[in-house]
């Protein structure tokens, strides 16, 4: 198991700071894909496997998830995890269900987009929202975007953020 730069295939600082892909291989990790030599290909990259988290390693040898490579939003060339900006949301009491996904935005590149479930006949503002934020998070990482309906979810209760983001592309530039 190791925390590792993507592009260089080397290990990255144990420092509880710097960001790598999560990488693991040995005889218990999958063959590859059934009938998908390209999809193993692309997943064996130099060896090892590429799980898609993102983490990093503590001096200890802890490892700490961060977030889905796919679901880092790069705004104005800063990383924003969507986890620490959904758990910032969920300290707010009256927020029941909370996601954030990549808004496309013509100055940062891209931009906080939060979807809100609140619990019936609770409300909240957008701007409430976003000032509840600004307490618990740099400004640049606070959505610029709030969104308030049910956020979708697998029979599991797994938040579908691939709908979301599909919703956020239908949303004009900001």
């Amino acid at each position: 198991l190791a925390v590792m730069d993507p592009e260089t295939m080397e290990d990255v600082t144990a420092d509880g700071e710097t960001i790598g892909e999560v990488m693991f291989r040995g005889n218990i990790v999958m063959k590859g894909y059934l009938k998908n030599p390209g999809a193993s290909e692309e997943a064996f990259r130099g060896g090892w496997f590429h799980s898609g988290d993102l983490g990093v390693m503590h001096p200890d040898g802890y490892l700490q998830l961060k977030d889905r490579s796919k679901d880092i939003i790069i705004s104005g060339g800063e990383n924003i995890s969507s986890i620490e900006v959904e758990d910032a949301l969920y300290k707010h009491p009256g927020i029941i269900a909370a996601a954030v996904v990549a808004r496309p935005d013509d100055k940062w590149g891209e931009t906080p987009c939060a979807f809100v479930e609140l619990p019936p006949g609770y409300s909240l503002s957008e701007e409430e929202v976003i000032e509840h934020c600004r307490g618990l998070l740099a400004r640049f990482k606070c959505p610029r975007t709030v969104l308030f309906h049910d956020v979708p979810k697998t029979s599991t209760g797994k938040i579908q953020k691939y709908l979301l983001r599909d919703q956020v592309r239908n949303l004009s530039s900001c």
